[in-house]
């Protein structure tokens, strides 16, 4: 049975958030509220996790996972981010845009896009996932909280403990965050293609050559 934290949306208890690293740390699958809706995460070292997630969402093997990233200094460990990129992606982050980009060495191959290379790396304005990423020192694998025959991810803690309190090792109560997801941007070669809109705004396309 599922572990639940109600953790402060503002000012997160540090000891809660010492224990949810430590189940992260341990192997465990945690459900986090994030700036646009809730997600489920896990170890990025963690294979069986990271097995144990595909199961839940039922996604295949082309499904890109999303690396979830303290700032801008850690998506330059896990992405290869040029000039043009980079300013694109400072001047969106931290906030609710998933940014497709190729994926470094250091990440490892299974949670790569088989063909593409590339991995989905963002930056959240949430202080909860910002606090337990200081407190874990690496980047969370995660994937939104869309459960299969859903039409919307899940929204509310409670609701999600209740449906995968025998899936999942840890609900984090961070309060409701809304039903959209992040917005998709990949960045190739100069070329940016918003490949999902979502809760972050696409404004900035009319300023990209």
């Amino acid at each position: 049975m599922s572990q639940f934290f109600a953790i402060h949306p503002e000012t997160p208890q540090p000891r809660l958030i010492r224990q949810a690293t430590r189940i992260i740390d341990e192997g465990g699958l945690v459900v986090l509220p994030t700036d646009s809706c809730y997600a489920i995460g896990c170890h990025l070292d963690d294979k069986a996790a990271a097995e144990r997630l595909r199961q839940i969402r039922r996604v295949d093997k082309d499904h890109n996972f999303t690396l979830v990233c303290r700032d801008l200094s850690e998506i330059s460990t896990y992405a290869r981010v040029d000039k043009a990129d980079y300013r694109l992606v400072k001047s969106l982050t931290p906030g609710p845009y998933t940014f497709i980009l190729r994926a470094t060495h250091e990440v490892p191959r299974r949670l790569q896009h088989p063909k593409r290379k590339t991995i989905g790396i963002r930056v959240p304005d949430n202080a909860i996932c910002q606090t337990l990423l200081a407190e874990l020192g690496q980047p969370l694998m995660t994937s939104t909280l869309l459960l299969p025959g859903d039409d919307y991810p899940m929204t509310d803690a409670a609701d999600i403990r209740d449906r995968l309190e025998h899936q999942v090792d840890l609900v984090i109560d961070g309060g409701s965050c809304g039903l959209e997801p992040t917005t998709v941007v990949r960045l190739d070669h100069d070329r940016v293609e918003v490949e999902r809109h979502g809760r972050g705004p696409v404004d900035f396309l009319e300023a990209t050559p």
